[in-house]
Formats: structure tokens, sequence, C-alpha cells
């Protein structure tokens, strides 16, 4: 087993919590009423059924090859990001229910997914290790600047903070599972394919949510110029969702990477506290 820093004290708890509707938007512009931050978050949660399903299935796919540490691990993540799947698909109803047409959308990620497995199920791994990083490191930047979601109903900001709280759990699994599967493979070749993987990820995925809340925008009637230039501000200027993951983003591409060089653990206990998630 190629060494991990993951903690050996780590807990991965799967919260089997049930927000269902209560979670989803009651209102169309469920962000604090800004219909920008809506829909970069709705762009977030149509991605995530397909995708925590795809996750699964690809680190799932290894489990009976692994230490039994870490296939106990994949059995937590497991369970984690089904239940993420679920209440992704009750909130996503209920974006649908708010008057917003996101069948194309849906079909466009399953279609992607759809692709990806058709590639060697190691690729599909790399795949989703480079997927949960951005995951992780927006978890982290919710959970430590809160005020992202401040203005929305705190049942939304429950849902979001507790997904948030998983993702920095199991943030290394798929990482470690990787490294195992590919551990007779040269260093450096294996640094260069994740780092390829990665920069592919990103454009796709950035690239992608981009066009998404655009369309979701322009069904509010934002449109041109207004709705990219305030789009670009709330990823890239305030509050930044994008700028403030910057070099968690780049760190990355460092030689010896390892998700778990940076404990965020006491992130987790300060989130449970605030939205009474203990």
């Amino acid at each position: 087993m190629p060494t991990t820093l993951t903690p050996a004290d780590l807990e991965i708890q799967p919260r089997n919590i049930k927000f269902n509707d209560e979670a989803a938007p009651n209102e169309r512009c469920w962000a604090g009423g800004d219909p920008i931050a809506t829909a970069w978050y709705n762009a977030l949660s149509i991605t995530f059924p397909a995708g925590e399903t795809f996750f699964i299935e690809s680190v799932r796919r290894f489990e009976k090859d692994v230490p039994d540490h870490l296939g106990e691990q994949i059995k937590a993540f497991v369970k984690q990001e089904a239940f993420h799947t679920r209440e992704h698909n009750s909130f996503n109803s209920r974006v649908k229910e708010a008057g917003y047409d996101i069948a194309r959308m849906e079909a466009d990620v399953q279609a992607r997914l759809d692709q990806a497995r058709d590639t060697h199920p190691v690729v599909q791994l790399g795949l989703t290790t480079a997927l949960e990083h951005f995951t992780a490191i927006f978890a982290h930047s919710a959970l430590k600047q809160p005020d992202l979601l401040a203005g929305a109903d705190m049942n939304a900001q429950r849902m979001w903070g507790w997904h948030a709280i998983e993702e920095i759990e199991h943030k290394a699994v798929a990482f470690d599972t990787y490294r195992y599967a590919t551990r007779d493979v040269p260093k450096f070749k294996r640094w260069m394919i994740r780092s390829l993987t990665f920069l592919n990820v990103s454009r796709n995925f950035l690239t992608g949510r981009w066009r998404e809340a655009l369309e979701l925008l322009e069904q509010d009637g934002i449109t041109g110029i207004q709705a990219r230039w305030k789009l670009a501000w709330l990823l890239w200027g305030k509050p930044g969702l994008v700028r403030r993951v910057f070099f968690p983003w780049l760190a990355y591409f460092r030689p010896g990477f390892h998700p778990w060089q940076i404990d965020d653990r006491d992130l987790i206990s300060d989130a449970q506290r605030r939205l009474g998630l203990t």
C-alpha cells in the first residue's frame, strides 16, 4: 500500500439525514433572493445525482482489491454519496417545481458520464479522484466562509453544509484508491496522468457549470453581457467562489500532493454545531 497521509483516526460518518423538500427552494431565487447565486448552486446540484452515482461505481469497483482499512472507507464513502444523491434528487425536483427547465442539462451531464463509462476502470477512477478534489476544496471554502449562503433559508444552508462536511471527511478515499490501483506505475508517469486529467476535468467542470448557470439565468430573463458579468463577479470577484479555491486547486499539481496534507476536520465540528447537525 502506498504511503498515505489520511489520518489513522479519521471517521467517515454517513449521516442519513432526510432533508427532503424542506431543504429545497421554496421560491425561485432561494439563495437569499440572489438569482446569480441561485443559478450557480442550482447548476452544481444538477450534476450531483448522476455524478455521485458515477463516483460510487468507479470507487466501489476496487473495494475488494484494496487493503481492509481502505475497503472500509470505501463502504462509508459509498453510503455518504448515496445519501447525497437522494437529497440532491429531491432538491432538483423542487428546482423544477420553481419553474426551471433543467431536462437538457441533466441529459448532458448523463451523456458525458456515459461516455466516461466507456473508458478503462482506472481512467474512471482518475476522473473521480479529480472531481472529488473539486468538491473537497469547494466544501472547505463553504465551511470556512459560511457567508456564501448566509442569506439562504436555514434548511438549505443545513443541507449544503451537511454535504460539505461529508465531502471533507471522504476527500481522500478516491485518491488513496487511485494511488493503490496505480501503485506499479512509475511516480512521474502517475503524476503526469493525474495532472493532465485534472486539467481536463477542471476545464470541463467550470465551463459546464458556467454554461448551465447562464442557461438558468436566461430563464430568469437575465441574458447577454449582464448575465456574464454578474456571474463572473460572483465566481472571480466578490464573493469569488472560484477565486477563493484557486490555491487549493493549484496544490493538486504538486508532486507528492495528498488531500490530507491539510487537516481541516475542525471545520466539520464547527459546522455541525452551527447548523445543528451533531
